[in-house]
């Protein structure tokens, strides 16, 4: 008997608890909620938020308001073609301009001033600050165009200082983006993508960089700050550029090789330091006779 009068009262105890933990739920819940952006009177068909709050960059997130067509979210100061699509998550920043049937993935930012030409389509998660998209691009989940570059000097006391990184990147049209690539915004010069340029997954693009037209850039390919390359270069997979090197056009290079110096005439090279193909096959044929030589 004892037992089971105390079984009920150890259960009518866990009952209250749980109860008085629900309504602790409730009560955080409406007071969260009462904390958020809640839906106001639409404007011309859009859905605006309402908090008074503002961001570092002293916008309110009141002039912020609801797309439409997508579900996106906008500043008022942007201007969207209505045939734009914004899906569910994504958000354009102040004074964009995005042109008409422009498809933008969720996750992705439209920074401030950005310019995104007809026909685009943007994936998931992408960050486009400082610069301006052409016509007909594609660009892949993941692609980050126009944050700062890499550039950096000592001062006489030994502190390392930042150089001033304060121009854009510049995509041509009909250009192609691959997944996780990284473009660099000038600090001297705009960095600039040609037309029909083709640029795969994982490649970085440094600050002041000049990509001529229908170029084609593989995977893992890296191009360090303020290189010069000419129309209908090929770098094959992990292909390395030096600073301050210039490439003619028509030029093909190997994949793993790494430009040291400037290439000043086309045709096909290869190696680390690059040299024409030819040479670089001679190199290899040579070291491998020393090296079988040397087996006993």
């Amino acid at each position: 008997m004892a037992v089971t009068v105390r079984k009920l009262a150890i259960s009518h105890l866990v009952s209250l608890k749980k109860k008085a933990y629900i309504q602790v739920l409730r009560g955080s819940s409406s007071s969260s909620s009462r904390c958020s952006f809640s839906v106001g009177a639409c404007q011309t068909g859009s859905s605006a938020y309402s908090d008074k709050s503002e961001d570092g960059g002293g916008v309110s997130h009141q002039e912020f308001q609801r797309w439409n067509n997508g579900g996106g979210t906008f500043h008022k100061s942007a201007c969207i073609d209505p045939t734009a699509l914004i899906e569910m998550g994504a958000i354009v920043h102040p004074k964009s301009v995005v042109g008409a049937y422009v498809h933008i993935g969720s996750g992705t930012v439209i920074g401030p001033s950005v310019t995104i030409g007809q026909l685009t389509k943007i994936g998931y998660n992408v960050a486009l600050t400082n610069c301006t998209i052409g016509d007909s691009c594609v660009i892949h989940n993941g692609v980050c165009i126009g944050q700062d570059g890499f550039g950096f000097f000592v001062d006489e006391k030994g502190n390392m200082l930042k150089k001033p990184q304060m121009l854009n990147a510049r995509i041509g049209n009909h250009v192609e983006i691959g997944a996780n690539t990284c473009i660099d915004r000038g600090s001297w010069r705009d960095t600039l993508i040609g037309d029909h340029s083709k640029i795969d997954n994982l490649v970085q693009i440094g600050h002041n960089v000049v990509i001529g037209r229908s170029c084609m850039l593989c995977g893992q390919v890296g191009i360090a700050g303020s290189v010069t390359i000419g129309d209908y270069v090929t770098l094959g997979g992990r292909v390395a550029v030096r600073d301050h090197v210039s490439i003619v056009s028509k030029v093909r290079l190997a994949a793993i090789s790494c430009v040291t110096k400037d290439i000043k005439e086309p045709g096909d090279y290869g190696g680390f330091p690059a040299v024409p193909i030819c040479e670089w096959r001679r190199q290899v044929a040579t070291q491998f006779q020393t090296s079988k030589k040397r087996v006993p």
